[in-house]
């Protein structure tokens, strides 16, 4: 394994439990900002920017080592991780990886883990986009040449596509790595179709909680069905009216809030 680099952190709070939290995309880094906000009132946040493209390859693997790396940097005690997207499947990989070094594992909005739940992402993103969404994904794919503003552009949109009522407008695009996002999730889908997961997240030993909107695009409880065949402490919260970003949605941000602290703060 190459040298780890010195990840790019974003600190908040000071209390002496940690919490790391996972961006998705891949290569989306940034916008889970408000939660480690939220969070950093009662914990100590830590907020990677994963390792970025390079001139190395992005895997699974070297993402994981990256956060063994930082959370040991940080403290010799487990921690709490909460993942978003593919950082959900990312927070998996490192739990069943390394599970002494875990004490709770939360998932939001879970990334699509089998080729069965992927189609039915895509069918219901397809069923979403409208005409006028549809004339703006062609809109992007004709004015952007830089690619890494195409795919902040295309995230954008699906961030309207995958949501139900936010509390404030969509961000119009996100900042992306394209080169991380393409190796990273090429990376995860040679892993699922060798087998490798969801199978081995039966090594995860620590409480899991999932949460997802019913809105969501990602189909959470074909996601949880999948989990929960390898998972044994796995619970699932489902919010009405919420999408991929519960954090942002007017019917959702109370009790993701609420649910997700008591969570945290209740002996396992």
């Amino acid at each position: 394994m190459d040298n780890l680099p010195l990840l790019k952190v974003r600190e908040y709070g000071s209390s002496e439990r940690y919490v790391f939290v996972l961006h998705g995309g891949p290569g989306a880094p940034g916008y889970m900002a408000p939660v480690c906000v939220r969070l950093g009132r009662d914990f100590k946040v830590i907020e990677p920017y994963q390792r970025p493209s390079g001139t190395v390859e992005l895997t699974v693997e070297r993402h994981i080592e990256d956060l063994a790396a930082l959370i040991k940097s940080y403290t010799s005690k487990k921690v709490t991780i909460i993942g978003h997207s593919w950082g959900a499947a990312l927070g998996l990989a490192f739990a069943a990886k390394s599970p002494k070094m875990v004490e709770q594992l939360v998932i939001i909005g879970c990334s699509t883990l089998d080729k069965q739940s992927r189609k039915v992402m895509e069918q219901i993103r397809s069923e979403r986009t409208n005409p006028e969404i549809a004339e703006r994904f062609n809109q992007i794919e004709e004015s952007y040449e830089d690619q890494d503003e195409k795919l902040g552009a295309i995230g954008g949109l699906y961030q309207i596509i995958d949501s139900y009522e936010l509390t404030r407008p969509p961000t119009g695009k996100f900042r992306c790595d394209t080169s991380a996002h393409t190796q990273s999730w090429a990376d995860l889908m040679r892993l699922e179709d060798e087998g490798v997961y969801p199978a081995g997240f039966a090594a995860i030993d620590c409480p899991v909680l999932m949460m997802h909107g019913d809105y969501d695009s990602h189909p959470g409880k074909m996601i949880e069905k999948s989990l929960r065949q390898f998972i044994q402490n796995l619970e699932y919260l489902e919010f009405e009216k919420c999408g991929h970003y519960p954090w942002l949605e007017k019917a959702a941000v109370p009790q993701f809030y609420r649910e997700l602290k008591n969570w945290l703060n209740t002996e396992k």
